[in-house]
């Protein structure tokens, strides 16, 4: 047991600890703020009049509005692990936070460590010099340590005895006075810019590359204005598919976080806060709609309708059996219609349903996976309109999808659209008993449970995709 200058032991000193940015990787005024929101879009309005009545009454309001599982916020296990030390060592740890009371009861409730806790009340908004006035009150000054996150809790911590300080840099550090020993610093695992850049997904641009199908399709590969067309509507589509990523996880935090793999996802584990993220949202749509704007019209409307979908799949539609995949697959197509808007071609029939079809069926094989794996882990399926033993439906929708996909490419190789494109249309019929292949070994991996991410993203890194497609583009090249 170690013994202060003072001659008075560590446990004999309350430990008092902030919770938004400390204990929590989140702050819950941002979590009710977006759980009321989600609920009710007129929040929005609502906080500036109860701003006019103060901070206290926002964060009222909004705790009376919001459904927080307090089961399933990101927790900082390393501040839990100090706390949980210092616990069994007999010290009297105290929770201290600006948030409001009911939520902060709450989560001192489920983690157990506590034996008080001082918040935000209609006496006040607990929060700098107000904190700091109140547990000088209770354990007078310089009699008390204290573990906190950010500048407001410099007020705390020059009238502590020693400061535990949470940060992602040395600044927070430097700002605590001389004469207040900094005990111990716990940092994040990675910056916020490489977390910010998971956020975005960029791994999954690839899926936008379908915006060069109807230029490779309509052979139009040596016109460079077709080319230059294309390429600003893969980067317009990247862009926005980035910002709705973002969004659509900021509106599926709890079920995120009730995922055993989503929880690590970014937001949902609070390695990017909500306003962060709200921030990174914003800029990644304007860019999206800056560069569409120098297109065509109608590649603009497309975007948005991308948009439009996108946002009703994380609102609504992903929560509706079928639905979702219906809506999922809709999505990969309208990045073909875009692609030939961009480049002012005709739409192609006979490309549009094929697209149709093969990713209704890959969307499925997505969400058999998801079942598959939460089945075996004994768990249903959070926030979707699925349940376990739905996964034998999946599979026998998914794989007829998949055979009638194949369906529409042997009747286009056998129409008069292929004759008009290719010299030596015949050629083309490798590419039935290829793609027959590709599509059956993908569903059989999924039902091997060896399908664990989305299959568009796998046959980017498979080499066995590439290998078909690579015998697929000389079958192409040789009926040209």
């Amino acid at each position: 047991m170690s013994v202060s200058e003072a001659g008075v032991t560590s446990t004999d000193v309350p430990l008092y600890v902030d919770l938004d940015g400390t204990i929590l990787c989140s702050d819950l005024l941002h979590e009710s703020f977006l759980s009321a929101f989600k609920a009710s879009p007129w929040v929005g309005l609502q906080c500036v009049g109860w701003l006019m009545h103060g901070r206290a009454r926002v964060k009222e309001e909004l705790a009376a509005r919001a459904s927080i599982d307090v089961t399933l916020l990101p927790y900082r296990e390393s501040v839990l692990a100090f706390l949980r030390e210092e616990r069994a060592r007999g010290r009297r740890i105290v929770l201290a936070t600006a948030s409001w009371t009911t939520l902060a009861e709450s989560v001192a409730r489920h983690l157990g460590i506590f034996d008080a806790v001082l918040a935000t009340s209609r006496a006040g908004n607990l929060k700098g010099e107000a904190k700091a006035r109140r547990i000088a009150e209770l354990s007078g000054e310089r009699s008390f340590d204290y573990v906190g996150d950010s500048g407001a809790d410099i007020a705390v911590w020059k009238r502590s005895r020693h400061a535990y300080v949470v940060e992602s840099g040395d600044r927070l550090s430097a700002r605590i006075p001389a004469e207040v020993p900094v005990k111990r610093v716990f940092r994040p695992s990675q910056g916020l810019w490489r977390a910010a850049v998971r956020a975005l997904r960029p791994h999954q641009w690839a899926k936008n590359l379908l915006v060069f199908v109807p230029l490779l399709a309509a052979h139009r590969i040596g016109d460079t204005t077709a080319v230059v067309a294309a390429i600003s509507g893969f980067v317009a589509f990247c862009l926005l598919a980035s910002g709705t990523y973002v969004v659509n996880d900021l509106f599926d935090l709890d079920a995120d976080r009730a995922h055993p793999t989503k929880r690590l996802r970014p937001i949902a584990s609070g390695e990017v806060a909500i306003p962060v993220a709200l921030g990174l949202a914003a800029l990644m749509l304007a860019a999206g709609a800056l560069v569409a704007s120098r297109l065509d019209a109608l590649f603009g409307l497309a975007l948005g309708a991308y948009f439009a979908l996108t946002l009703a799949y994380s609102l609504w539609l992903k929560r509706a059996a079928v639905l979702d995949v219906i809506s999922l697959a809709t999505l990969y197509v309208v990045r073909i219609v875009a692609g030939t808007f961009a480049i002012a071609a005709a739409p192609s029939f006979w490309l549009l349903a094929f697209a149709m079809f093969i990713f209704f069926s890959l969307a499925l094989v997505k969400r058999y996976a998801e079942l598959v794996a939460l089945e075996d882990a004994g768990r249903a399926a959070p926030g979707r309109g699925y349940a376990g033993h739905d996964a034998e439906v999946v599979l026998a929708i998914g794989s007829a999808s998949a055979m009638v996909s194949a369906m529409v490419l042997a009747l286009y190789i056998n129409g008069e659209a292929a004759k008009d494109l290719y010299s030596r249309p015949e050629v083309l019929w490798v590419l039935c008993p290829l793609f027959l292949y590709w599509v059956s070994r993908i569903w059989l991996l999924a039902a091997r449970g060896r399908m664990h991410e989305d299959p568009v993203l796998f046959a980017v890194r498979d080499k066995v995709s590439y290998a078909i497609a690579a015998i697929g583009a000389v079958a192409i090249v040789l009926a040209t």
